[in-house]
């Protein structure tokens, strides 16, 4: 643990905090408690902030809100970011010339565990692998320690620490946003040494390209896990990704990584970073793809997590803990997510028996192919969590072409991605499309076009404005048997602050009708 150490004593010292986010917000009661000079900002008028406001209640903070004033900076001794704070933002770019270092909530929580830490990422996945560890961690334990799950998901660690116990157990979701950070050239405090119990890549695949200037970029800030890790961390990633396995040194020349994305140069990095003895642990819906690398010769027997090609068992090192039809869970991507949490929390000391009650008993986390109540013989999913069109393509494959009348509700504001292959899932299982928010139409015309393109006809296609709107046209559409999917595919920023709140809003429009 570095808390005692004196480069971790904020007593007077003077921190910036920017956004006012669940990530700023616990920054601000962390650093208080510290005896620093705290000063957060928010771009957004007090009037917008009222509930963040109150939470912050009587801490001794100053307030600088409806922008980022330059004065900001005079005398600051370190800048936190939330989140949702760019890089490329003014003020941010001013304290980096300024030689001013930057951390956020996740960076300092790692830094200043006082327990073992697994952190997961990937481009999706990760809330609900990230559950389903702790879940499973938990279970293992039984009341003998307790596992915290934060980072990224539900509310952060750093302003808990002291909470937290040497024998018990930290999980964290960790995203790119996140991991930018953990830049030697950025950071506040050292990264050596900073590394995970076990550090896990679900998936690499394009994500948040309205923020990151490309996918080497948007891969850069993930390979920050691997980069500082302790010689006894283990490395968790996924097989079937090509991105996940040739950062740790799983050459798999089946699934190449698409040359446009010019990571050659990148995963060589990640290769040397890890050396030539890091114990490695994958997981892979095939048992034939785990076995397929080069380097699967020189594993243990049995070692990683996959799903029988012969049987529905689910297995870990060789013994199985679930069959695919006990679990809960809907699409393939979730059979992935499970085989994905057994390998993790396998690797941090889980039983395979306390896999297997939580693959078998977790029904899901909210906003992900969440099934709501029927309403008048007609299904309604909440997957607000689609905030990418790959997220929606996964709950799209879960309904079979054919098999229902499918509604399906997207839009939101796009992050720059292609759309291809969400197009083409539209047009072989959708048969209504209602496309809302700033990227509604976008969407209708992009599926209207792959029509075109493939020669076939375009489902019933519709724009409206606002979610409201698109609820009430589904309800108006949807007859006995149908399922009306809300998987946006765009992020919510157009007229939500994330994208529970906007499952809320979903929730609360199908329930009040």
């Amino acid at each position: 643990m570095i808390a005692n150490s004196e480069e971790f004593n904020f007593e007077k010292r003077n921190v910036v905090i920017l956004g006012m986010g669940r990530q700023g917000l616990a920054l601000a009661r962390f650093f208080a408690a510290g005896g620093a000079n705290v000063t957060i900002s928010d771009v957004a008028p007090a009037e917008r902030l009222t509930e963040e406001l109150d939470q912050l209640g009587d801490l001794p903070v100053v307030l600088a809100l409806g922008g980022h004033p330059s004065d900001l900076l005079d005398g600051c001794d370190l800048l936190c970011l939330s989140g949702g704070v760019m890089l490329q933002t003014p003020l941010v770019q001013d304290a980096i010339r300024r030689g001013i270092p930057l951390s956020n909530d996740s960076l300092l929580t790692m830094q200043l565990a006082p327990c073992p830490v697994v952190a997961i990422t990937g481009s999706s996945g990760k809330t609900t692998t990230t559950t389903l560890v702790g879940e499973m961690l938990q279970e293992t334990a039984g009341g003998a320690r307790t596992v915290h799950v934060g980072g990224n998901i539900g509310r952060p660690l750093v302003d808990r620490l002291d909470t937290i116990r040497q024998d018990d157990m930290m999980v964290l979701e960790l995203s790119s946003f996140q991991l930018e950070l953990f830049d030697p050239n950025l950071a506040y405090g050292p990264l050596d040494r900073l590394g995970p119990y076990v550090a896990a890549i679900l998936n690499i695949t394009p994500n948040h390209l309205d923020r990151h200037s490309s996918m080497a970029d948007y891969a850069l800030s993930k390979s920050n896990l691997l980069r500082h890790l302790m010689p006894t961390s283990v490395v968790v990633f996924n097989a079937d990704d090509p991105v996940a396995g040739r950062m740790a040194g799983w050459d798999d020349e089946e699934t190449p990584v698409p040359a446009e994305w010019e990571l050659d140069s990148l995963l060589a990095q990640c290769r040397t970073a890890l050396g030539k003895d890091r114990r490695i642990i994958p997981f892979s819906i095939s048992s034939s793809r785990r076995l397929s690398s080069r380097h699967a010769e020189t594993l243990p027997p049995d070692v990683g997590a996959w799903a029988s090609e012969s049987t529905e068992d689910l297995i870990f090192e060789g013994r199985p803990f679930c069959r695919r039809s006990d679990v809960r869970l809907r699409g393939e991507h979730n059979i992935s997510n499970l085989l994905g949490a057994a390998a993790i929390s396998g690797a941090a000391g889980a039983s395979v028996e306390a896999m297997g009650r939580v693959a078998r008993s977790f029904a899901g986390v909210p906003h992900r192919l969440e099934e709501m109540r029927p309403k008048g013989n007609v299904v309604w999913i909440n997957d607000s969590i689609a905030t990418a069109p790959e997220r929606a393509v996964a709950g799209l494959q879960v309904f079979p072409p054919g098999a229902q009348t499918l509604i399906l509700l997207a839009g939101g504001k796009d992050k720059n991605l292609p759309w291809d292959t969400f197009a083409d899932e539209v047009l072989d299982r959708v048969q209504c499309l209602i496309g809302f928010g700033e990227a509604g139409s976008m969407i209708a015309d992009k599926v209207r076009e792959r029509a075109s393109f493939r020669r076939i006809s375009a489902p019933c296609c519709a724009v409206v404005q606002r979610l409201d709107e698109a609820v009430v046209l589904a309800k108006q559409t949807a007859t006995p048997g149908t399922v009306v999917l809300f998987s946006p595919g765009g992020t919510s920023y157009d007229a939500y602050k994330n994208f529970e709140q906007r499952g809320e809003h979903f929730r609360n429009l199908v329930v009040s009708g």
